[in-house]
């Protein structure tokens, strides 16, 4: 069987997470749960968690419904995801399933997100990565995660058959029927869906805010096809290499 991680940055205890493990079980995919013990939003890529002793602590965890291992962990989901790849929860997954997180991820925002965060790392040590959100908002009446594990769903053996090191982005729509419509291949907007700034500078500090973006967005980004309805599929990158620019030479 293919051996699946699925994690999170909203915790263990995420409905979101829950649904998603499901949906990979249904697919007959070999799953464990490894997330982390408490809300690790915005954390990126970040690898803390481990103990002044170098242990990183984790504890088994009973989720209903789910008839598969599952852990809490003590560590930030890009840092699950590495020790993953080194077999920490059983043989090294093919694929890291990251999500369902609450709230959308689109734009250039998404270097932040751990939830995002655990899916690149996955496709860094030789997996594949799948971070999937629901666009919820500030205050939903209700989450609609399992039309979000839906829309991962048809993506799932699409995804095992790409070469490793791929990593999709997917946003769903918070709809009940949103799991049915066709996903829309997405550029990432410039920022996201709200861009911090720095409200005031004062002595020793720096208050930040949210401001929305002013100005028409791409039509073709995952930002402007999202706020029409569709769910969106992004293929992103995590650190590689380039030429460097002219007039910048190598010592």
């Amino acid at each position: 069987m293919t051996a699946v991680l699925v994690t999170n940055d909203d915790g263990i205890d995420s409905p979101g997470l829950h649904v998603l493990a499901a949906a990979a079980i249904e697919e007959g995919l070999d799953v464990v749960v490894a997330a982390p013990w408490s809300q690790s939003s915005g954390s990126s890529a970040s690898i803390t968690g481990a103990e002044a002793d170098g242990r990183i602590h984790m504890e088994r965890r009973t989720i209903a419904g789910l008839d598969v291992t599952c852990f809490a962990v003590r560590a930030a989901p890009a840092l699950i995801a590495l020790i993953a790849s080194h077999g920490a929860f059983g043989p090294a997954p093919e694929l890291v399933l990251s999500g369902v997180n609450r709230g959308a991820n689109i734009g250039r925002a998404i270097l932040h997100s751990g939830t995002v965060g655990a899916a690149l790392t996955a496709g860094a040590n030789g997996s594949r990565g799948l971070a999937v959100s629901l666009d919820v908002g500030i205050d939903p009446d209700v989450c609609h995660w399992a039309a979000a594990a839906d829309a991962a769903r048809t993506l799932l053996r699409g995804l095992l058959g790409a070469p490793p090191g791929t990593v999709l982005n997917l946003n769903v729509p918070n709809a009940a029927d949103a799991g049915d419509r066709p996903h829309r291949t997405a550029t990432l907007a410039p920022f996201g869906i709200v861009q911090t700034t720095a409200a005031e500078h004062g002595e020793g500090e720096v208050r930040l805010t949210v401001a929305d973006l002013t100005g028409e967005q791409d039509p073709q980004s995952d930002a402007a096809l999202l706020l029409a309805g569709h769910p969106t599929l992004t293929s992103i990158t995590g650190i590689g290499e380039t030429a460097p620019p002219d007039g910048v030479s190598s010592a």
